[in-house]
């Protein structure tokens, strides 16, 4: 209770103005892209068909993709299943997972709602980014427990507390309520390639809202997160909350691949052995040595751009063949496609052991690619390209993901992700946001 104590008094406190020039930068990179990525959510048809299969009310929230507006924890729902719906938003292999999924459609969505300013919606999303974060290093997991959905509803809870100027001790009330919020959610779901693990994340963003109505503020925290968070679905260290750690947003990786991060390394190895050699020249077999995290992603069949998402098979054998893992590369046509298919299939997917060692500060892959001929590639990569540890992307390479992506709006999008942070009022940006769509 004294370290959610603590987290809250700080979570409450943050001025954005205040904020050294490295951490503003990250905030602002962050937004830019995760704007983007959310908007092409949005625009998918699986997110209009959410969006004609929910009861949605009038309200003042934008919903991300469309023209549309709606209640407010119904805008951050759908936002948050669209902003991972493409398997492309930020994340963090400290934390083991993605803070500003849990939390930045709740954000946006109150701000707008109570015509903040921008100023006031960045300090809201820096604190409930970081409160997520910490949370997220605190808690570790139970095998087969999937980190969509449980502990990143604090960080929502902490920023709709922040945007409704809460105290110290009603921010901690409503941590404390969000932590009792947190949904159980297995893995296989993901695996399987099932819609509703999108959902986990609009459950979390909708909840840190309700968190806010439904928290005792006359108690402030009472040690929920210790039993929901560190009994029932994992282990919790409550130091991890409040140690000099620096601020998770200057961390992190943003992806350029359209896939689960535990991919990501075998999609680069694949990408620097196509370099040394033509695909087309014939492959024996792969094997791709990993760490446990990954090495459970060897699905072969899959029936959703999700499952395809969640195979390493699957992703090795797209970035060997074409080069590439973009959105598209998931869809029914390339998935039915014989020719990935048998490739996919010659990829065999090891534990090594010896690399569970290297967690979390690396989660490396090794991929050997066996020749016809009987040539043999073997690239190591350590981490993600896009991870701040080992090649983070630029900001050309961030402006040619949101082109992909969003096409001739994509400048346009990103300009009003940073005009968000300097608004009079977020409401007016938003509806800016809503004429590119």
């Amino acid at each position: 209770m004294t370290e959610v104590d603590d987290l809250a008094r700080w979570s409450s406190t943050v001025d954005w103005k205040a904020q050294p020039q490295n951490v503003q930068a990250s905030v602002r990179r962050v937004l830019r892209d995760s704007l983007a990525v959310m908007v092409a959510g949005g625009q998918l048809a699986e997110s209009a068909a959410r969006r004609r299969a929910l009861p949605l009310s009038d309200g003042p929230a934008t919903v991300a993709g469309s023209k549309s507006t709606t209640a407010v924890c119904d805008a951050a729902w759908l936002n948050g299943c669209s902003l991972v719906a493409l398997e492309l938003d930020e994340g963090n292999k400290e934390i083991r997972g993605h803070a500003t999924a849990h939390v930045l459609p709740a954000a946006l969505a109150v701000a707008e709602a109570a015509h903040r300013t921008g100023p006031e919606f960045a300090a809201a999303f820096l604190a409930g980014h970081e409160v997520a974060s910490r949370f997220g290093r605190a808690t570790r997991l139970h095998a087969g427990v999937h980190p969509h959905g449980n502990w990143g509803v604090t960080g929502a809870a902490a920023a709709v507390a922040h945007l409704h100027r809460g105290d110290a001790r009603a921010t901690a009330a409503a941590i404390d309520a969000a932590s009792a919020l947190a949904l159980a959610t297995p893995f296989p779901v993901a695996l399987e390639g099932l819609p509703v693990r999108d959902a986990w994340i609009g459950q979390a963003n909708a909840s840190g809202i309700r968190a806010w109505a439904a928290a005792d503020s006359t108690r402030g925290a009472t040690g929920v997160a210790a039993l929901s968070l560190g009994r029932i679905l994992g282990e919790f260290d409550a130091e991890a909350l409040t140690d000099d750690a620096p601020l998770a947003i200057t961390g992190g990786y943003l992806k350029r691949h359209a896939s689960c991060s535990y991919t990501h390394p075998p999609a680069d190895a694949a990408l620097a052995v196509r370099e040394k050699r033509d695909p087309e020249a014939g492959v024996e077999d792969i094997v791709v040595e990993t760490h446990r995290l990954a090495a459970a992603l060897d699905t072969r069949i899959w029936p959703s751009r999700l499952a395809a998402m969640f195979s390493v098979p699957y992703v090795v054998a797209t970035a060997l063949r074409d080069g590439a893992c973009p959105p598209e590369a998931f869809d029914e046509a390339h998935r039915a496609d014989p020719a990935l298919k048998a490739l996919a299939a010659k990829v065999r997917v090891v534990h090594d052991p010896a690399l569970d060692a290297r967690l979390p500060k690396e989660r490396v892959a090794r991929l050997r690619v066996r020749w016809t001929d009987g040539g043999e590639e073997v690239v190591e990569v350590p981490n993600p390209v896009g991870d701040a540890d080992h090649e983070p992307l630029s900001e050309a390479d961030l402006t040619a993901k949101a082109v992909m992506l969003l096409g001739a709006t994509a400048h346009r999008v990103r300009d009003l992700a940073d005009a968000l942070v300097d608004a009079s009022d977020v409401a007016g940006v938003m509806a800016s946001l809503r004429e590119e769509s």
